[in-house]
């Protein structure tokens, strides 16, 4: 018997900050766009890596990515640790990580091909093949389970018409079935792209996908 009761997720004003509203707090009112070339140093390694536009024949560092991956590399003594960002920004441009865009990874980083391909290949968070313009992510772990992650699940393949890990007939979707997104407070919990989306519920599924242009 599935669950149905529902963290509310947001405890309400507190304190000096009684000003600020939901929207405020969970930073769901920005609006922007993250800079590619990374930022500031310190966090250039972490932005997100899957956007809504994905450029397969891209060339990977260049531009501003250039520059990113600069700073990326003055946050480690050993190049070997900057692998897993990289794969990151590989990933952000392309939107998936082929043998040729691992094979360029491995060259700037002047690491074995085949090294980078078993790091690439042991993380379900690198896409080794193309996926749709929004990546939708469903938790189907305990908590997000116990409160209906599979009728989530099956909800968003029902409403875009696809079957799992496949991209939609209008090459807007690709809906997978995810373990763990480390939101087991608010589940169910659903990633789609860099968004987060919590207490999720079949009937919130429409109207989710419809607010994705």
């Amino acid at each position: 018997m599935t669950n149905q009761i529902r963290n509310p997720g947001f405890a309400g004003d507190t304190g000096e900050f009684a000003h600020l509203s939901e929207a405020d707090i969970r930073g769901s009112a920005y609006v922007g766009e993250r800079p590619k070339d990374g930022g500031h140093p310190s966090v250039a390694g972490t932005l997100p890596s899957m956007i809504a536009e994905k450029r397969p024949e891209a060339p990977l560092f260049v531009g501003p990515y250039a520059e990113r991956v600069e700073k990326i590399l003055t946050r480690y003594v050993d190049r070997q640790a900057a692998l897993l960002p990289l794969l990151h920004l590989a990933q952000e441009v392309r939107g998936y990580l082929s043998p040729e865009t691992m094979a360029e990874v491995a060259e700037r980083l002047a690491l074995p091909p085949a090294y980078v391909r078993s790091v690439a290949t042991f993380y379900t968070m690198y896409n080794l093949q193309p996926v749709g313009k929004y990546l939708v992510q469903v938790c189907t772990n305990i908590s997000c389970h116990l409160c209906g992650g599979q009728d989530v699940f099956h909800a968003f393949l029902q409403q875009t018409g696809t079957e799992p890990g496949m991209i939609s007939a209008d090459g807007r979707f690709t809906v997978m079935e995810v373990e763990c997104l480390g939101a087991c407070g608010f589940p169910t919990v659903v990633q789609i792209n860099e968004k987060f989306y919590e207490n999720v519920t079949v009937a919130d599924v429409p109207t989710i996908l419809a607010q994705l242009t």
